[in-house]
């Protein structure tokens, strides 16, 4: 249970499956927006520290990059997937200031309770956003696995075919693999894919070769580069309404934990923002990603029946750890873009597939036009990537899928409780 440890060696052990579990969506988040991921790994451990502190060591979560700051990021920074980000520090003003607003959502949660949350963002909104995020993402994904991105401008037959391959690994891995390699499809079918790129690409001429020469160079201890943010009013207003991903988020995590220890845990739902929030400010001052609580270490606890918090105080330590190593950030950025191509692929499209989870699990009803317009809306203004400029701000797919959805939704409900009275 949360409260209880284990011997100092089992938990040790444990931690370090905490760390394996985490590690390939974490460190892929900061590649695919171009930030550094030693910055972001160190700071995926500083940050489940936060969190345990600011829910007592009572709730067992791991913090990690959150995949739905990708799609505000590169929007707002013009920048392309698995290449170094020019404009980060415009990024990270917007993430301090969405981490800001999520702490701020943490403090009134502990006030007035998370009821509102679900008025204003009933299961069929959440599912519209998560849904259009993904499909904004699209088509970065298709121009860095067919090779016409900037990372990987040469559009060769060997690139779409090794994004292929990843697609095909991961996949596999997530189906067939034995155990809890079932709980780590992106870091097994991004290695097995890089390893074959290295053997045509390094071994066989029949592609650009990998380059281990800053690996070579690289020390084995060291500070990783920090940036520091810059706040612009159009950046913030692109990424802060992540924060409504956020919340839905983390309150569905904060229940499934609940759900598997047996103990209600819904009063620490308000600590758990504010650690969520006061991680992310805190990341995004150095240069880090925003921060979230992790599904995938909520599978391993799944499937070990373990929820000790003092393990992810050992994750967290480890993660540290590797953090201050430039030799390992050295050796993260080889992987070749067209494994990220076909990692992007997968994460993307279980972005916008969540979506469909969210709606079965809730019963969503969709024979509800009301519902059925906001979900249609909101899809095709993500899908199209529609733009609106307000002032001396635009709203890129995802701000004016976000905002619109919620706006809609709650006047075609009013239009509909009115109606209902009428009869």
């Amino acid at each position: 249970m949360p409260d209880e440890r284990l011997p100092l060696g089992q938990t040790f052990v444990i931690g370090l499956q905490h760390v394996i579990a985490m590690f390939g969506a974490t460190v892929l988040g900061p590649i695919l927006m171009g930030f550094d991921p030693n910055v972001s790994i160190l700071f995926s451990g500083i940050s489940t520290l936060i969190f345990f502190v600011a829910v007592g060591g009572r709730v067992p979560s791991y913090l990690g990059s959150s995949f739905a700051f990708i799609g505000p990021v590169l929007v707002a920074t013009g920048a392309t997937v698995g290449v170094a980000n020019p404009n980060i520090g415009v990024a990270l003003g917007g993430i301090v200031a969405a981490g800001i607003l999520y702490a701020l959502v943490g403090v009134v949660v502990m006030l007035v309770g998370y009821r509102w949350i679900e008025r204003l963002m009933p299961p069929v909104l959440t599912g519209a956003i998560v849904a259009a995020i993904g499909l904004v993402l699209a088509p970065i994904a298709i121009a860095s696995a067919s090779g016409t991105s900037a990372g990987n401008p040469d559009g060769s037959a060997l690139a779409r075919w090794i994004s292929i391959l990843t697609v095909a690994a991961v996949g596999a891995v997530a189906v067939y693999g034995p155990g809890l390699s079932r709980r780590l499809p992106i870091l097994i079918g991004g290695a097995l894919s890089y390893v074959v790129y290295l053997v045509l690409a390094n071994g066989m001429g029949l592609g650009a070769p990998i380059d281990f020469t800053r690996v070579g160079e690289a020390a084995w201890l060291g500070l990783p580069h920090f940036t520091s943010p810059v706040f612009t009013t159009s950046a913030m207003t692109l990424i802060m309404p992540v924060v409504l991903i956020l919340v839905a988020e983390n309150l569905g995590h904060i229940k499934a934990v609940g759900a598997m220890t047996g103990r209600n845990l819904d009063p620490y739902l308000g600590r758990a923002f504010i650690g969520d929030g006061l991680a992310t400010i805190l990341s995004g001052f150095f240069g880090g990603t925003g921060m979230t609580t992790y599904a995938e270490n909520m599978g391993v606890m799944a499937v070990t029946r373990i929820f000790s918090t003092l393990i992810f105080v050992v994750a967290a330590v480890i993660a540290i750890l590797l953090g201050f190593s430039p030799k390992f950030g050295a050796l993260i950025q080889t992987i070749p873009v067209p494994v990220l191509g076909g990692l992007s692929i997968v994460v993307f499209g279980l972005i916008a597939a969540t979506a469909g989870r969210i709606w079965v699990e809730n019963a969503v009803d969709f024979s509800n036009p009301r519902n059925l317009i906001t979900v249609g809306v909101a899809l095709v203004l993500g899908a199209g990537n529609f733009k609106l400029t307000i002032g001396n701000f635009t709203l890129d797919g995802i701000g004016t899928a976000t905002i619109g959805a919620i706006i809609l939704y709650h006047v075609l409900n009013g239009a509909e409780a009115r109606a209902e009275r009428a009869r």
